[in-house]
């Protein structure tokens, strides 16, 4: 039996809360599907600072280079507002991202029958949804030089730098590439090529990648800001979406609320094979730390639950066994159990967050 290493890192408001739905559910594979995992526990964001005075200690840090995956919860919360911006919870995550050199960020948009009325969309262009953003996660505007707010004459002024490389447009292209040969063979590449040299180049060289080795994949291209506006006309037109850090940030967040609910989303940021093949790689789910409701059991854990499912697909080679679990998840919700924030007009069961981690459990067990 394999055993697989697993740094979980809980961090701030509701972290912690869904990340002990998740410790069952990795103890449930573990008892009845026999799939081992040594788990480790750290801290990161709010957390971490309370007690080292760092958003990240090193200590951590190392490890989570040595790990075969890392599940993170939530970071930041109010209580860390007026920390010096070099220290703040989001610093921590951040650090993560670049040192592990996380540069593809894969955020799936997919929409459960079950919730098809949450989305703001109508049903018929939301139902059966199931589209997956590639964002490029370590360079760009969010990291490029020069910035910083400067003295310009007699006033200030910001400064970002929007940053590529082609070998940075290159990898981040065959992770789409390859990503989309397991699903619907179609990338659609998106930036501002009309009005951004970077985005020029980009256009350049995902066409570069894709006639020298991905040909057997439909390629288009599009403009970032029409690309917001086809997501919420016609989403299913899409599979895998590629784009930069900046407009991914933004289209992924467009993209999540097609589904109805940010507690329903994960998200998986891959790296560079390490020596066993696989990708370094860090999941947490989309949603934030969500202080107002931490410690009510108001919790949805579902994305956290899903972020783990994409860790059995794309670090652990169980595709099946995620397969399963998401099958649990899509059953439970289709029998009308909903935490807090899926309880609509039309009703349904409510749950607490451990309750919610409960009967996906049960609905595993009955997979069986």
């Amino acid at each position: 039996m394999t055993t697989h290493s697993l740094l979980i890192l809980p961090g701030d408001g509701i972290g912690p809360e869904v990340m002990a739905e998740v410790r069952k559910i990795i103890d449930w594979f573990g008892s009845k599907r026999d799939i081992s995992f040594d788990v480790s526990e750290d801290l990161v964001g709010g957390s971490a600072y309370d007690k080292h005075g760092t958003p990240l200690h090193d200590d951590t840090m190392a490890k989570a280079q040595e790990v075969d995956a890392v599940l993170l919860g939530a970071v930041g919360g109010p209580k860390y507002d007026d920390l010096d911006f070099s220290v703040k919870p989001e610093r921590g995550l951040l650090r993560l991202r670049k040192e592990m050199d996380l540069f593809a960020n894969l955020r799936p948009a997919q929409c459960f029958d079950a919730l098809a009325d949450f989305s703001s969309l109508k049903k018929d262009i939301v139902a059966g949804l199931d589209i997956m953003i590639v964002r490029e996660l370590t360079s760009g505007v969010y990291f490029g030089e020069p910035r910083g707010i400067f003295n310009e004459g007699n006033e200030r002024v910001g400064i970002n730098t929007q940053r590529y490389t082609e070998s940075e447009i290159d990898r981040v292209a065959r992770s789409a590439f390859e990503l989309a040969r397991r699903r619907g063979n179609k990338v659609c590449s998106m930036e501002k090529a009309n009005v951004m040299e970077s985005g020029i180049l980009w256009r350049e060289v995902v066409n570069r990648v894709h006639q020298e080795s991905y040909s057997d994949i439909e390629l288009s291209h599009m403009y970032a800001d029409n690309g917001a506006m086809q997501l919420v006309r016609a989403p299913k037109q899409f599979d895998v979406i590629l784009t930069d850090n900046l407009f991914g940030d933004i289209l992924s967040d467009c993209a999540a609320m097609l589904t109805g609910s940010l507690g329903m989303l994960p998200s998986a940021s891959l790296g560079a094979p390490m020596a066993n093949g696989r990708p370094k790689a860090l999941y947490e789910p989309v949603h934030g730390s969500a202080p107002d409701i931490a410690g009510q059991a108001k919790a949805n854990p579902i994305a956290c639950i899903l972020s783990f499912a994409m860790a059995l697909r794309y670090s652990f080679d169980q595709g099946d066994e995620a397969a399963r679990l998401e099958q649990a998840v899509e059953s439970v919700l289709a029998s009308g159990a909903r935490t807090a924030d899926l309880m609509g007009p039309e009703g349904g069961t409510p749950m607490a967050t451990s309750e919610m981690g409960d009967a996906i459990l049960a609905a595993l067990d009955a997979s069986l």
